[in-house]
């Protein structure tokens, strides 16, 4: 029977976006919906933005990174994704917690899209007010 790497498990969310992150024990690749993290994020703040928990705790060439995200632009992606990577490397390590606490990666971001009321173009957008 073949043996198998420990695996880590962590859920990140920001905005609409939800990321299931599995780590495991390897050589650094990053998979994003089965594909690569530069095939699937096209800028590179958002590959920053990604990558941004494994560099603050040095452990970049350590883990091996499979994220299953949905929900959301790109950019919410990328924030659940992170979330959810701090939350896998917090299980891995607790030695880990202070760093990724101080840097704020632990903190779901509660900001939100506001909903829309009735009588009203948006969320706070008025129709135009006319006297006559």
């Amino acid at each position: 029977m073949a043996k198998k790497s420990i695996i880590f498990q962590g859920t990140g969310r920001r905005k609409k976006s939800i990321a299931r992150v599995s780590l495991s024990e390897g050589n650094g690749e990053i998979t994003v919906n089965g594909k690569k993290l530069d095939e699937y994020f096209g800028t590179e703040i958002l590959k920053v933005i990604v990558k941004q928990p494994l560099t603050v705790t040095n452990t970049v060439e350590k883990y091996n990174v499979n994220c299953k995200v949905v929900g959301g632009g790109f950019t919410g992606q990328a924030g659940a994704i992170r979330h959810g990577i701090a939350r896998a490397l917090n299980e891995a390590n607790s030695e880990f917690r202070p760093i990724l606490k101080s840097n704020g990666f632990l903190t779901r971001d509660p900001r939100m899209k506001e909903r829309k009321k009735y009588g009203l173009k948006k969320a706070r957008k008025a129709p135009q007010f006319s006297k006559r």
